[in-house]
């Protein structure tokens, strides 16, 4: 599984014109899933995602996460993170995992940050969304559970 982080001081995702997930200062998580994730993919992504120390302390340097500032996540599903643009500019997407499967990760992963405590906003598996980040730093992390265990 692979996830773009980004710091936002507020975000927000519409479908069709209706915001369905909303969020003050936290994060916004673009997540995606590749063929053959499981298991370990998912919990290494979602610790590593509600465990970031991504926010200042008092001196400025980054070492608060999701829950010493009471920050909001706000998770968008995102197949387009695996986008291959090796042989060409048109990106493949096959090594994007099949949708039915993939909305089931997507879906635990959001239950997995709620059940961690997180205060989680979302987006709309397989929608055309219009997201509006407004990002904080910027501080932008790419996470990805195949290069991390």
């Amino acid at each position: 599984m692979r996830a773009v982080v980004q710091r936002a001081r507020r975000a927000r995702v519409e479908v069709a014109g209706e915001v369905t997930g909303a969020i003050e200062r936290g994060l916004v998580a673009f997540v995606g899933a590749a063929t053959g994730d499981g298991d370990g993919d998912l919990a290494y992504l979602v610790n590593k995602v509600v465990a970031l120390r991504v926010f200042p302390d008092d001196e400025g340097k980054m070492r608060h996460a999701l829950a010493d500032i009471g920050g909001g996540l706000l998770v968008i599903s995102q197949f387009t993170v695996f986008g291959d643009v090796r042989r060409g500019n048109r990106p493949s997407f096959e090594g994007a995992m099949e949708p039915v499967a993939a909305e089931r990760l997507y879906d635990r992963f959001v239950a997995e940050a709620r059940a961690r405590g997180v205060t989680v906003a979302t987006g709309k598996f397989r929608a055309d969304m219009t997201v509006h980040v407004e990002n904080d730093g910027p501080v932008t992390i790419l996470i990805d559970s195949k290069r991390g265990f």
